[in-house]
């Protein structure tokens, strides 16, 4: 018995070859350099946003602190303006007050003068009034008696005594005249030198409480010429030490913010070295 034949093998050909394509494939370099050049023109864009902001809100903070410095200088001016005033005020009041106090004391003293010396004229008068009614009344007591005398036939020793009377009332209304005249101008003298001394003493008192209203106002015209320079000086001193924290302060600020602009600036170069050497190894 015979083996029977195997099968002729089934022979593939293969496709004719195609031509080959090229693609241009963009090299890791190039596409790296470019993705930095565009975050690094990107990062520029951003500082350059930053620091115009930063420009404007200084620029606005000063303005602010300039406005606010001369509102406060105009206040403590607008101040001093209105204590001197209130002072000036007080001093006028006063001065008036004493020299309305003294014109009613000097009225007062005066009106009493003339009150005392009223008085004492009366007195004057009442008694010599009482003094002369006394001798009107003794001479017509020794009248009478010279009359009765007379009546009794004592003719001679009546005119004697009555020679003796008479003189002696006539040296009694002599002297009393002498006396009264003295007295009145004792009492004139005296009244002259009263009033003299009121005067004097209503001149001195004048002097002395117009040297002291003088003095006074001096003084506080010094003392408000002293708390004004020592308000302003306060104010000087003041703001120049506002102006020199907020020149500290915006110095350190700007300090602060380029020492984080530069080392934002190191992270950026240093995280641009990091790629590119990564990338070259």
């Amino acid at each position: 018995m015979g083996r029977s034949s195997s099968p002729s093998p089934n022979i593939i050909k293969a496709p004719p070859a195609k031509t080959p394509t090229l693609t241009q494939v963009p090299t890791q370099s190039v596409a790296t350099q470019t993705a930095l050049n565009e975050a690094s023109n990107r990062q520029q864009r951003l500082n350059m946003e930053l620091g115009a902001q930063l420009d404007r809100t200084n620029a606005d903070f000063f303005a602010t602190q300039d406005i606010r410095r001369t509102q406060a200088t105009a206040s403590e001016n607008r101040l001093t303006t209105r204590v001197a005033g209130e002072e000036t005020r007080g001093t006028i009041r006063t001065q008036g007050q004493e020299d309305r106090a003294l014109t009613g004391a000097t009225g007062l003293e005066y009106r009493r003068g003339l009150e005392t010396a009223g008085t004492q004229d009366r007195a004057l008068t009442r008694t010599t009034g009482q003094e002369t009614r006394a001798t009107r009344g003794e001479e017509g007591r020794q009248t009478r008696a010279t009359q009765g005398q007379l009546l009794s036939g004592q003719e001679r020793q009546i005119g004697q005594r009555g020679q003796q009377e008479r003189a002696a009332i006539r040296t009694t209304g002599t002297e009393t005249r002498g006396i009264r005249r003295t007295e009145g101008s004792q009492t004139r003298l005296t009244a002259a030198e009263q009033g003299r001394q009121q005067r004097a003493g209503i001149r001195t008192t004048g002097i002395e409480d117009r040297a002291g209203t003088r003095e006074t106002g001096r003084e506080q015209r010094a003392l408000t010429r002293t708390s004004g320079q020592e308000t302003r000086a306060t104010t000087r001193v003041t703001g120049q030490e506002e102006r020199a924290g907020i020149s500290r302060r915006g110095q350190e600020q700007r300090t602060t913010d380029l020492q984080q602009e530069m080392f934002r600036r190191y992270k950026e170069n240093r995280d641009y070295e990091q790629a590119t050497g990564s990338y070259r190894v």
